[in-house]
């Protein structure tokens, strides 16, 4: 679990989840991961946890669902897999996944440094999920953009692999000038479309229960301290 920075992505998402929910609720709404009026509750990074983060048989128990899968994710993932910046239930007990991004250097992960036993584990999830996301496509995902493949990977283990009706969200703050972030979703939506090219992915995965959502930093000012 990650220690608490004071700016950035993460530390922006704790002020969130913690003081802000309904900001995070209409940028969900929006993009289509949260429908009217369905709840939502935040398993993470809560603050009477200290802002804990989860990954692995964690994780899934964090999202009530460890019990639920029909394949155990010793068979599709080693351990040590991506640390999630926050995870939540909705509706009628639907896991939520959410990575969230500041500027864009921090969306260009570097490729995984998994050992051979564990790389071709990892390399065996990715290819099924680049098969199911873009059956055509003959990119490499553990490079460059790693990161956003595993993530992508841990959707597919829970939708197609169990048939959990789950939701993968990535968040992009704009205007985190701590951190020199966009100023707009435009800037954003140009660097989500190089990383679909890199990856070799269709520009939309809504249909895949991948959403994209945004949120102005400076809403989240007066809680910054």
């Amino acid at each position: 679990m990650r220690s608490t920075p004071t700016v950035g992505s993460q530390r922006l998402l704790q002020l969130a989840v913690n003081s802000r929910p309904e900001l995070l609720r209409s940028a969900l709404h929006r993009a289509g991961a949260l429908r009217e009026g369905e709840p939502i509750e935040w398993m993470s990074p809560l603050a009477l946890e200290r802002c804990r983060e989860y990954r692995d048989t964690a994780a899934l128990k964090r999202l009530r669902v460890q019990k639920r899968l029909r394949e155990p994710l010793s068979a599709f993932w080693p351990s040590r897999g991506p640390v999630w910046d926050a995870l939540a239930i909705v509706g009628d007990e639907v896991p939520l996944l959410l990575e969230a991004k500041a500027h864009i250097p921090e969306a260009a992960s570097p490729g995984t440094r998994a050992t051979p036993a564990s790389l071709r584990l990892i390399s065996d999830s990715l290819l099924a999920t680049r098969r199911y996301l873009s059956p055509r496509s003959k990119a490499i995902w553990i490079g460059t953009f790693y990161q956003y493949a595993n993530r992508l990977a841990f959707q597919f283990f829970l939708r197609r692999r169990n048939g959990l009706d789950s939701r993968l969200v990535f968040l992009y703050f704009t205007n985190a000038v701590d951190v020199g972030g966009p100023a707009s979703e435009e800037e954003w939506r140009g660097a989500i479309r190089l990383i679909h090219a890199m990856l070799g992915l269709p520009p939309d995965l809504r249909s895949f229960g991948v959403f994209e959502a945004f949120v102005d930093a400076r809403r989240l000012a007066d809680v910054a301290g």
